[in-house]
């Protein structure tokens, strides 16, 4: 025997013999058999409710229910309601031995309850590990998860994923701070400019449950406001919640929160926090260490102890609406919670969406408003430039800008920054004649021809060839102008003609949170306006016809939005504060925005959509899919007597390298869509009628895919 197959050096037969009689006695010590993998065969059960109800994580319809598991006696303590486990899913029942099912892969999943005799009279498998003792889930947030998932015709797993982070160890082990004495009631502050304000702050400080929905006044106060509801909460012994549209505006009301009460009062969570961070955050607020939270959607499932109030920022914003199955929004989850615990509830804004006025007009909330005194006194004025004046503009033919424009930021940069809105990024997107707007199109394919970054010939947006000789087939122009000119393009051509002035742009590849009070041009798109030092001097809403163009039933509520959004980071009329909105005057959406008034706009939306039978008085969702499979589940389904059927239609194409929305075809797909709507009350109904559709497919094994959304945001 050669030396390498000979005993190596320090085996256990050198071992000391003291060692060696430490190892037997370990082994003695374990009489629980363990097997690989764990399967518990021949363990004994737990004395007391031997039987675990366990929520697998499989987001599939058909399996949409619990599952029953024996409990062995070794993890009778550790397996109680609410913790994380493991358990072996997919054994067959032909795989039983000791009386215990074995066999299928380790999957995770929540014990719900513990149970002394199971519903299923076959063998069980045993829970094949606890994976924390600490209790994640408890009731309340059980409850929540499944009207979420019923709402929505979702799944229960697929509603946990997004309520319950996951787990870390590191964050887990550490101990939260105890909490807090509650605070001292505040004082009103700039709640006092509402004509309720005062009144809803004492009813939160007083344990009340107000509702209201609240039209904010434009500058930048809203962030203590809301920092002061919570303060107010608090000051009652009960905890509080506010959902925010991004990380910029949870760093406003963080900063507001932390110098009205001090550190340590309230948690932030958001999605970008960090595994650790965010899962230490959510284990403070499960445990009562922390009682206020705020963060973006990821936070609407917080599961705050004693909640007295939940509050949600700019409704309308589409980050509240989540991209994962089954793709609930942060208001009706919030509304469910007020249902749920009889809390208050606090819907604010610069503007007011229809969901909103709804809410107002069925009496379920109080207006939460200014006299029209103190919004002339907080908005800036607020000038438009029609297509009237445009035609009259000799400058604005070949320029970029009118000319009240041009004179609106040169004044305005006398006295500090001033932002320019662009309804998109990058350079020079779609093109359409100067002389009738009639979008350019390819002469091969009937793409949209796109302007290029070195001045060069037009290229087509779908095939890419190059197009030297266009001419309106309409009226015969030769012309053209830019349907709508990118933020990167209107930055430059400001550039040249303010060449003094620093231009500073934010939007998606780089978003600012900040500008200083010196003279600069900030060209930003929708959603992305950094905030200004004193607010800015002036703002130039550019394009405004294009965001109204949109074919989309929400276009002029959103165009207002983001109007406003922009508009009340300007200084007030009394300090000079100018704003230019390039948009026709005559139109709904452009005259709520002269005359700030959103929540006029809001209700006769409202009273419109009432009359046509559209959300949100009705209950509405689309099924999307391939022609064949859209066919065959509206077949299938069983519908509520009051269902209206509208479709299938086609979908536009998704092209290959362009961004793909949620629930949309993959690229170069033929997807149809249809909308089915039920008046008030059915929205139940149509739900659980598309759920149970649903679940018979994927239970079939059905490979085609089919979307089901419940309340979609666009609807054409």
């Amino acid at each position: 025997m050669s030396s390498e197959n000979g005993p190596a050096e320090g085996g256990a037969q050198d071992a000391p013999p003291e060692q060696l009689a430490l190892i037997r006695e370990t082994v003695r010590r374990a009489k629980t058999p363990r097997a690989k993998p764990r399967t518990w065969r021949g363990a004994a059960l737990a004395g007391e409710l031997p039987v675990a109800r366990v929520l697998v994580d499989k987001g599939v319809l058909h399996l949409d229910r619990y599952f029953d598991y024996a409990v062995p006696e070794e993890l009778d303590a550790d397996a109680q309601p609410g913790v994380r486990v493991r358990v072996r899913f997919g054994a067959g029942r032909h795989r039983v031995r000791d009386g215990r099912r074995e066999g299928g892969g380790l999957i995770d999943g929540f014990l719900i309850e513990r149970r002394a005799e199971s519903d299923y009279a076959g063998p069980l498998a045993a829970l094949a590990q606890v994976v924390s003792p600490e209790r994640i889930l408890d009731e309340e947030l059980l409850g929540l998860v499944r009207a979420v998932a019923d709402r929505y015709a979702g799944s229960l797993a697929d509603v946990l994923q997004l309520a319950v982070p996951p787990r870390n160890a590191r964050a887990e082990k550490r101990t939260s701070p105890d909490p807090l004495p509650p605070p001292p009631a505040p004082e009103p502050g700039s709640w006092a400019r509402y004509e309720r304000g005062e009144g809803f702050v004492a009813a939160l400080a007083s344990g009340s449950a107000p509702r209201a929905v609240w039209n904010a006044l434009p500058g930048p106060q809203w962030s203590e406001e809301l920092a002061r509801a919570v303060a107010a909460t608090l000051a009652s012994g009960r905890g509080a919640l506010v959902v925010l549209p991004d990380g910029r505006a949870v760093a406003r009301v963080d900063a507001a929160l932390t110098g009205l009460l001090g550190e340590g009062r309230h948690a932030v969570l958001t999605a970008d926090a960090g595994p650790e961070k965010r899962y230490a955050q959510w284990l403070a607020v499960r445990r009562g260490a922390v009682r206020a939270v705020i963060g973006t959607r990821a936070a609407m499932f917080a599961p705050v102890r004693d909640l007295g109030l939940v509050a949600l920022w700019d409704d309308g914003d589409d980050s509240h609406s989540e991209p994962h199955a089954p793709q609930p929004h942060a208001r009706e989850v919030l509304l469910l919670r007020v249902a749920q615990d009889r809390c208050a509830f606090l819907l604010g804004g610069w503007s007011c969406t229809v969901e909103a006025a709804q809410l107002v007009e069925t009496g379920w909330a109080r207006p939460l408003v200014a006299a029209r005194d103190q919004v002339r006194a907080a908005a800036p004025l607020v000038r438009t430039v029609g297509d009237g004046d445009l035609a009259r503009d000799e400058a604005a033919r070949a320029a970029r800008l009118p000319t009240l424009a041009w004179q609106v930021v040169r004044d305005g940069l006398r006295h500090g920054p001033v932002l320019v809105q662009v309804p998109r990024r990058g350079y020079v997107p779609r093109m359409a004649c100067a002389a009738c707007r009639t979008p350019a199109r390819c002469r091969h394919c009937a793409g949209p021809l796109e302007g290029q970054e070195s001045g060069s010939a037009l290229r087509c947006g779908w095939c890419g060839r190059e197009e030297s000789g266009w001419h309106c087939p309409e009226c015969g122009a030769f012309r053209l102008r830019a349907q709508v000119v990118g933020a990167r393009r209107t930055a430059e051509e400001l550039g040249r003609a303010f060449p003094a002035v620093p231009v500073r742009t934010s939007g998606r590849e780089h978003v600012l949170d900040t500008v200083g009070q010196a003279p600069a041009l900030v060209v930003s798109t929708p959603g992305a306006e950094p905030v200004a030092e004193g607010g800015y001097a002036a703002a130039l809403l550019l394009d405004g016809w294009a965001m109204l163009g949109r074919p989309d039933l929400r276009a002029g509520e959103d165009a207002l939005r983001r109007w406003l959004a922009a508009a009340a980071l300007v200084r007030p009329q009394s300090a000079g504060g100018t704003v230019v909105a390039v948009a026709e005057p005559t139109l709904r959406p452009v005259q709520a925005l002269v005359r700030w008034d959103p929540v006029g706009h809001a209700v006769r939306e409202l009273a419109e959509r009432a009359e046509l039978g559209f959300p949100p008085v009705s209950r509405m969702a689309a099924v999307a899919g391939p022609p064949e499979a859209v066919a065959g589940f509206l077949g299938a389904v069983e519908l509520p007597p009051e269902a209206e059927l509208l479709g299938p239609v086609p979908l536009p194409v998704t092209s290959a390298g362009r961004p793909r929305r949620v629930g949309a075809p993959p690229p170069g797909e033929h997807w149809e869509r249809a909308l089915i709507r039920v008046p008030p009350g059915r929205g139940a109904a149509l739900a659980g009628a598309l759920k149970a559709a649903q679940a018979a497919r994927t239970a079939r094994g059905s490979d085609a895919v089919v979307w089901v959304r419940i309340d979609p945001p666009d609807i054409g």
